[in-house]
C-alpha cells in the first residue's frame, strides 16, 4: 500500500454511520475502523468510499463479527500501523515492533499522543453520543513530515 497517503479513521459507530462521517472520510485512500462497529452494513458503506481495515470491538458479536480480527496491521507509505479496539489490551511494545502508529478506539475520546517515537491515535466515537463527549472521525495525512492529523467534529443529529 505504498500509494496510501490519506487515511480516514473511525471508531465506535455502534450501528450508526452518519452521512457526515462518510462525507468527512471521502477522499481517503484507506479507512481504518477501530472497532465497536455494531452492524456489518457499516463496513460495506465504508468500502464504498475506500478499502477498509477493521477490527472487532467488545460490542461486535455474531458470525459477521467473528470474522473480524482483534488486531490488524496496515502499511501506508513509510508508516506501519497497528490497529486494535482497546488500547488497554495492547500486548506488544509498538516501538520495539517497529510500528509508527497505533490506532485504537473504545474510550470515545478523540486524541493524539506520542511516546517513544510512536504516534497513538484515537478518532473518538462516530456513533451515538455518549456522555458529553464529541462525535468525531479523524483524517491522517502521510504525504508530508510531520504527519498531519485532523479531527472532524460531526453534528449531533443522527442521520
Amino acid at each position: 500500500m505504498a500509494d496510501v497517503a490519506l487515511i480516514g479513521l473511525i471508531s465506535d459507530t455502534h450501528g450508526l454511520l452518519r452521512r457526515e462521517a462518510l462525507t468527512a472520510l471521502k477522499g481517503s485512500d484507506l479507512i481504518i475502523h477501530a472497532g465497536d462497529i455494531g452492524e456489518p452494513e457499516i463496513i460495506e458503506q465504508l468500502r464504498a468510499v475506500a478499502p477498509v481495515v477493521a477490527v472487532r470491538g467488545n460490542i461486535d458479536k455474531g458470525a459477521w463479527a467473528a470474522q473480524l480480527p482483534k488486531t490488524a496491521v496496515a502499511e501506508a507509505r513509510s508508516a506501519l500501523i497497528y490497529v486494535l479496539h482497546d488500547i488497554q489490551e495492547l500486548d506488544l511494545d509498538p516501538a520495539a515492533a517497529e510500528f509508527n502508529i497505533v490506532v485504537s478506539g473504545h474510550s470515545h475520546k478523540p486524541g493524539r499522543t506520542e511516546h517513544a517515537g510512536v504516534m497513538y491515535l484515537n478518532p473518538g466515537s462516530a456513533g451515538p453520543r455518549r456522555f458529553q463527549l464529541p462525535i468525531t472521525v479523524a483524517r491522517l495525512d502521510l504525504r508530508h513530515l510531520p504527519w498531519g492529523v485532523e479531527f472532524v467534529d460531526l453534528p449531533e443529529r443522527e442521520t
